[in-house]
């Protein structure tokens, strides 16, 4: 399956969570922007209130002596103070007598005594309507609401007597100044740190979305390849999360997927022999009608008949060809036939002693191990025919020197035979077809042998498996032992 780069986890996650970093510091930053504006505006607030009281306070006695002098002395102290650049300082302070009107400031040019503050200055109309209408009984701050300045506004009060009105201005300039300078810093603080996590970051995602991209990969090749061919080890640390139960699950899916194609090829050729063996069997019959009355006339004909020596010698040979097609018809014809004994150990050293001549004669080296210490009720005859036949057939198959061992024991209420020898390693193609008949071409020449051996092995209700490797061929049988025997 291909996916586009922007599709891959790998980009997805790294660009995720990079974004959801970026997106945490501009959040913080934003927060502790706007908490900063707060703390500073509280700030300047705090300083002119404090600054308006002392200042109030000490216009009293001026004022109360009507010494003009001495109250622009004590307006203007503060400004004759060397502050730092960026210091919260008044740009204009006014003192107002009960009228409203100018009594002294720090700037007399553009605020002249006894003047209405609103004359030649339009913005402080507002600023004189508020003092007009409203009398001051405590200090007030006036910020916004049309108000293209901050004032604040400090009663001068001797005896519960007004005597006056102290008025700072101050430029949002200053304010805005030190915010910004904040902010900068604010700013360039965020940056590094979202350049110092994201590094790391894109790191762990993409260690994080690699097994799941190959955990991916390995899914979209089901169905497209062999399952014996798909293997997907993750590099992660066991840990029982939900990446490492994924994993688990997907390796046993895989195994039961495996499990389902052999059932499922068993199934195939079981069926496939099934119906081969049903076929056989049935042209077997119809073969046999025929053949027996032939054999019987010919029979007749050369005992009975006046035969001249041509003639008999032309009989004994179609009374020969038509035995011969009995014979391989009857190879054909597996039944399974009321035994005389149960098979023994004894069977086992018949067999040995049976086959050891054919091995001496191809050379071949015959091993043989026998675990099986007691009668069993199996039929023995059929039994022994599957040891001849697969002992045969491997002598057959060995090279000259080669190997040819042969091991039967019980064990969990099976009769387990493994016959292996030495030779060329089978191609899957010629495993697949190996049960049928007249595929193998073995000793009796028909290539019935194993073909026998499946049908008297699935007869008494076993199973036989092939496994050939580079070194060796083996041939496993498994035949469950009667309800007698396992009881």
């Amino acid at each position: 399956m291909n996916t586009r780069p922007s599709d891959s986890l790998r980009v997805k996650i790294p660009l995720r969570v990079s974004q959801l970093i970026i997106a945490v510091g501009l959040v913080i930053t934003l927060s502790l922007l706007y908490r900063a504006y707060v703390v500073f505006k509280d700030d300047l607030l705090l300083s002119s209130q404090n600054l308006g009281r002392i200042l109030a306070r000490s216009l009293i006695t001026p004022m109360l002596h009507d010494d003009v002098w001495k109250a622009y002395e004590v307006i203007n102290t503060p400004f004759g103070l060397e502050t730092k650049e960026g210091a919260l300082q008044a740009a204009v302070v006014l003192v107002l007598d009960r009228e409203g009107r100018v009594y002294v400031s720090t700037q007399p040019q553009d605020y002249p005594m006894l003047s209405e503050i609103d004359s030649g200055q339009p913005h402080l109309v507002d600023l004189s309507a508020r003092i007009e209408h409203r009398p001051l009984e405590d200090q007030a701050v006036l910020d916004g609401f049309g108000f293209d300045e901050i004032f604040v506004l400090t009663p001068i009060v001797s005896d519960n007597v007004l005597l006056g009105t102290l008025v700072m201005s101050y430029s949002p300039e200053i304010f805005s100044r030190r915010f910004i300078g904040f902010a900068g810093h604010a700013a360039l603080t965020t940056a590094l740190i979202i350049a110092a996590l994201i590094a790391p970051a894109i790191y762990w995602s993409r260690r994080l979305a690699e097994p799941l991209v190959k955990l991916s990969n390995c899914m979209s090749e089901i169905g497209t390849r062999d399952l014996e061919e798909i293997e997907c080890a993750l590099e992660i640390a066991p840990s029982n999360d939900e990446l490492d139960q994924l994993h688990r699950q997907f390796r046993l899916m895989v195994a039961e997927l495996r499990e389902k194609q052999e059932l499922e090829q068993q199934m195939v050729v079981a069926e496939r022999l099934a119906a081969i063996g049903r076929f056989t069997a049935g042209i077997a019959h119809e073969i046999n009608n025929p053949l027996g009355g032939m054999l019987t006339a010919t029979n007749t004909l050369r005992t009975h008949g006046q035969l001249n020596p041509m003639a008999e010698k032309t009989v004994r040979l179609i009374e020969r060809g038509l035995e011969q097609i009995r014979d391989t018809v009857g190879a054909l014809l597996v039944e399974a036939k009321h035994e005389t004994h149960p098979f023994s150990p004894e069977d086992l050293e018949d067999l040995r002693i049976l086959v050891q001549p054919e091995a001496e004669r191809n050379q071949v080296n015959l091993t043989w191990g026998q675990q099986i210490g007691h009668q069993t009720e199996l039929p023995s005859t059929m039994i022994r025919q599957v040891m001849i036949n697969l002992l045969l057939n491997a002598i057959t198959a060995s090279p000259t020197g080669g190997q040819v061992s042969c091991t039967s024991r019980i064990a969990d209420h099976r009769l387990l035979i493994e016959v292996a020898n030495t030779g060329p390693q089978m191609s899957d193609e010629t495993i697949a077809h190996l049960f049928e008949p007249f595929m193998t071409g073995r000793r009796d020449g028909r290539g019935l042998g194993l073909w026998v051996t499946y049908q008297i092995v699935t007869e008494l209700g076993g199973t036989i498996e092939v496994d050939s490797g580079e070194f060796d061929t083996r041939f496993m049988v498994v035949i469950p032992l009667p309800i007698e025997d396992a009881a």
